[in-house]
């Protein structure tokens, strides 16, 4: 029987073993971290839980997916359930505005903003289904490895506009600043600026709405514990605290995974196929040799431009905030300024804007009784900003805290618990992710499709790719169906 082993064990990688698993590979699973989950990491502090990575739960179709191979029920191992609203906004000037529930939750509240663009967001949708029609349904899953393949899209892309970003596509319905902002973030949630990211991610309106956003009961962590069942029933060998230090080659072939832990200083492991679920820059830039490596890797992995950083502050408080939504978009006095400082300027500006995560609003498990637990996120610019964030997060840390003790979280300064925080250095060295960017590289026109790093891998004959930085591109959707594109490729077992 035939081996396969994943480098990496993000939910692109988890999702590709098991179908390789499926296939009928003998599959093993090497990490990095403590546990499974990729930047989906739990952490456990004073009795708060924390999830450190994706929170935002859209498209559950494509987990049960996964176990209906095995034909087993995703329900059978985690509960999911609907959030509503999915996202609160509060605009700097005391504004605000509850996205998700049913549509008409969502049209209700665009009439109380700014009624005339009722009919302007309806048109929108509409457009965003069609953008959702091609984007998802047809293409997410459909290898781009062959030129070809993208020159035969390029009819249906040019008729959607796909060469707008997502920003001059919201405009074209949306009259009022506060909505266009509210509707333009989406690209944010994948590490792109919506004033250059095409419009094709516009999709993500229709795939709400079709979906709903929902939260595993647990956290996300808890949607990683099931998997990793699911896994160890099947008979895949998980490996952890084990990082991939090299891709050995022989005649266009990787024939060996060589291994670091603290077990095993060195060690090699034969592989038949190599799915990797690392950074592809990382991938290509350090775990093969060059001459391993297609001209077409070598220039993606040194021109591509990386998405923003991610500086993450985690805190518990020592009472709840009950008015205080599951998901808070937390939006800054500046808006498209703000985002050329960190997608351009690459320069940590006195101003933020915040995602806060309370997920006490929906399980009271992740803190103590009468109390809350949090993350906030601020998007920063990754590592080419040259931050010192030795000092850089410390006083990042107090504007935070500052900032939601004005607003969303009154007296939170009194009643704060053990804060502490990532910046993109951490993700650069936990994670391995090149200039600690927070999402691989930038979901531009031109770093999409054909253009971003290919699922069948640019070099080696027996490798793979899966992840952020692959197509279809970053977010549980999409890491998640580019596991379904490598299904495409990779044969059954002999």
């Amino acid at each position: 029987m035939s081996s396969v082993v994943v480098v990496g064990a993000g939910f692109g990688g988890m999702a590709a073993a098991l179908r390789a698993r499926a296939k009928g590979h003998e599959v093993t699973l090497i990490d990095r971290c403590e546990r499974l989950g990729g930047r989906a990491q739990v952490f456990e502090r004073n009795g708060f839980r924390h999830d450190a990575g994706p929170t935002v739960l859209t498209a559950p179709f494509l987990f049960e997916e996964l176990f209906a191979l095995f034909d087993r029920s995703l329900s059978d191992y985690v509960t999911l359930v609907p959030l509503k609203p999915w996202y609160r906004f509060e605009f700097a000037d005391g504004e605000h505005f509850d996205y998700g529930g049913s549509l008409q939750d969502t049209l209700d509240e665009i009439k109380r903003i700014h009624p005339p663009d009722v009919e302007g967001y309806q048109r929108l949708l509409a457009h965003s289904r069609k953008l959702y029609d091609v984007g998802f349904t047809k293409l997410a899953d459909q290898p781009f490895h062959r030129m070809d393949v993208m020159l035969a899209q390029v009819p249906h892309l040019a008729r959607l506009g796909a060469w707008r970003s997502v920003w001059q596509m919201v405009c074209r319905y949306l009259q009022s600043d506060y909505l266009r902002q509210a509707f333009s973030i989406q690209p944010l949630l994948v590490g792109g600026n919506p004033f250059d990211t095409t419009c094709i991610y516009g999709l993500i309106h229709f795939l709400e709405q079709a979906h709903g956003v929902h939260f595993a009961m647990g956290g996300t962590g808890a949607l990683v514990d099931a998997i990793e069942r699911l896994m160890r029933e099947q008979g895949i060998e998980i490996r952890l605290n084990t990082t991939v230090t090299g891709l050995s080659c022989q005649n266009q072939r990787i024939t060996t995974v060589e291994l670091e832990s603290n077990q095993a200083p060195s060690e090699s492991l034969a592989a038949d196929w190599v799915i990797s679920n690392a950074d592809p820059a990382h991938l290509y830039g350090k775990l093969l040799a060059p001459k391993e490596v297609n001209w077409t890797a070598r220039l993606k992995t040194s021109r591509w431009r990386k998405s923003m950083g991610l500086f993450v502050l985690f805190f518990g408080t020592k009472r709840t905030y009950d008015q205080v939504a599951h998901h808070t978009i937390w939006m800054g006095p500046r808006y498209r300024e703000l985002l050329d400082d960190i997608f351009n300027k690459k320069i940590l500006a006195d101003d933020f804007s915040i995602y806060l995560h309370r997920p006490t609003a929906t399980d009271p498990s992740f803190a103590p009784p009468g109390c809350d637990s949090y993350y906030a996120l601020v998007p920063v610019p990754n590592l080419q900003g040259n931050v010192d964030w030795a000092s850089a997060g410390p006083r990042l840390t107090e504007r935070v805290i500052e900032a939601l003790d004005r607003t969303t979280l009154p007296g939170l300064k009194e009643v704060i618990v053990d804060p502490f925080f990532m910046t993109p250095q951490d993700f650069e060295q936990r994670y391995l992710s090149p200039e600690g960017a927070g999402f691989s590289v930038s979901p531009l026109f031109r770093q999409s499709a054909w253009f971003r790093f290919h699922n069948r891998g640019e070099g080696p004959k027996n490798l793979f790719v899966v992840g952020a930085g692959t197509h279809p591109g970053a977010g549980l959707p999409g890491v998640v169906s580019s596991a379904k594109v490598v299904d495409r490729l990779m044969p059954n077992a002999a």
